[in-house]
């Protein structure tokens, strides 16, 4: 059970994914996938090679798999007659990516199918961390677009406090992901139930 609690303290794992209600975007997030190989015959053989070759995700700890994103905007800042500074549009351009294991070679039937479940378990999991990233451009567009500052030329107030709302839901798009993180891995959580049905095999 070592290599359970190892992997357990940096992966991130399974969980269905969370169906949320969302209005109409204006703009859509480019999301893909890349993988990091994994090699092995059975689920215990892939297992460790996840421990040895996962993304590294800070120090030397390694995940089972992670979830990135770039995203940059173009704003629109109009200087009014009055002095005023507003954000007239402020339009995202966001792009996520997954990062999964894959074996190098195919697998026996049977650990096959294992895998599947597993992998699809883990792509689950890392949606859910894609959707609270989106909801926080969602967020950010929100609270930005109409922002304004009185006696403003140059518009150095407002690009101000653009910045301390990025701040605030940017840190509240981590608490989230570490809450969520928190629950799916925490003993008799999914990622046990995953981890052991890939150890368990056919």
């Amino acid at each position: 059970m070592s290599v359970i609690r190892h992997l357990v303290s940096s992966a991130i794992v399974v969980a269905a994914c969370i169906a949320l209600a969302h209005p109409a975007l204006a703009w859509k997030a480019a999301e893909q996938v890349t993988t990091y190989p994994v090699s092995g015959r059975s689920g215990a053989e892939l297992y460790q090679s996840i421990g040895e070759n996962g993304p590294v995700i800070g120090g030397e700890r390694r995940a089972i798999a992670h979830t990135t994103f770039k995203l940059t905007w173009r704003r629109d800042y109009r200087e009014r007659a009055d002095g005023s500074c507003v954000i007239a549009a402020n339009v995202p351009r966001l792009i996520i990516t997954y990062t999964l294991p894959k074996p190098r070679e195919g697998l026996p039937q049977g650990v096959a199918s294992s895998w599947k479940r597993f992998y699809d378990g883990l792509a689950a999991h890392e949606r859910v961390h894609g959707q609270y990233i989106i909801d926080m451009v969602e967020a950010i567009e929100g609270v930005s677009v109409g922002l304004s500052a009185s006696d403003d030329p140059g518009c150095h107030k407002v690009r101000a406090e653009l910045q301390s709302h990025l701040k605030r839901l940017s840190d509240q798009q981590r608490a989230r992901g570490r809450e969520f993180d928190r629950v799916e891995m925490g003993e008799g959580g999914n990622v046990q139930g995953l981890v052991l049905e890939l150890l368990k095999g056919p």
